[in-house]
């Protein structure tokens, strides 16, 4: 496995690849590597012939206040993990390296990102899509792999890709749990031992407003109130959002109608972190 930490190095040796006749899977990451980041290797190892990791801590996406500093960075640890999962490449710019003069100019998705994270965190999605943009264009042609955890995020690179004729095939992949349906995340590692057993109320709740949909609730309003009462049960958690929202316009409809799907999404902190998580559901 070869590691790079230039942006010169890192587009020749994808370059050299695709001029083999070999198809390139990237992963973009923060580092703080865990199962789900894994996972996402995994799938592309399985597609592709050379998979490229990327390792960064973007600060264009932290907001003022946020966890940039602390955030954790156990690069030696993700390089291990990395090559064990199938990682060929890594990349790992410093940011001098990927923003060596202060930024003019920002990719910005209308629309997708008013609501939740983007209502929430407004610089966030910007940053994301800056950083993805620069990471596709030293990259090349290829296909990308973001998982549905951070699922806004994910249409949003989507629609970016599409909207601007990017050479990148995005796939999307399923959410990797821990045994107590805990969505697994890098900021996991901040909650104590309570704080992590109070976490779990977040998929108990998405459960719950899935049963309800498949039990026949076909109003978004009723079906939000009560994913948000069993969070606002929990006194260590602070509910942020708790929406029904069609799956690619990230709206929320009037009424849910049969033999569509919807996506339920949630955020809440708990200590520290914000948690998020989602739940994909078909409308009976």
């Amino acid at each position: 496995m070869q590691v790079l930490s230039t942006k010169s190095e890192f587009r020749e040796h994808l370059e050299t690849v695709r001029a083999l006749g070999r198809t390139v899977g990237l992963v973009p990451t923060m580092g703080a590597l865990h199962e789900g980041h894994l996972s996402l290797l995994r799938a592309a190892a399985n597609d592709c012939d050379v998979v490229a990791l990327t390792i960064f801590v973007n600060p264009l996406q932290f907001g003022a206040g946020e966890d940039l500093d602390a955030y954790p960075r156990p690069l030696e640890h993700d390089l291990e993990l990395a090559e064990a999962a199938g990682a060929d490449v890594v990349f790992t710019p410093t940011t001098s390296e990927m923003y060596p003069e202060p930024t003019l100019t920002n990719v910005h998705v209308d629309r997708l990102t008013s609501s939740m994270e983007g209502a929430s965190r407004p610089t966030h999605f910007d940053g994301v899509s800056t950083v993805v943009t620069k990471l596709f264009n030293i990259a090349g042609p290829c296909r990308a792999y973001f998982g549905e955890k951070d699922f806004q995020q994910l249409a949003v690179v989507r629609r970016m890709a599409a909207d601007l004729d990017q050479s990148v095939e995005i796939v999307g992949c399923p959410i990797v749990r821990e045994t107590d349906g805990l969505a697994m995340s890098s900021r996991n590692v901040y909650l104590s031992s309570t704080e992590r057993e109070a976490a779990t109320v977040i998929n108990r709740a998405l459960r719950a407003g899935a049963a309800m949909i498949e039990a026949g609730e076909s109003d978004p309003s009723v079906i939000e109130a009560h994913m948000a009462s069993i969070i606002n049960a929990e006194p260590l958690a602070a509910l942020d959002y708790a929406v029904v929202v069609d799956p690619e316009s990230l709206l929320t409809p009037d009424r849910l109608a049969s033999g569509t799907t919807v996506r339920l999404l949630m955020v809440a902190q708990v200590g520290t972190p914000r948690l998020l998580d989602n739940l994909g559901v078909d409308v009976p």
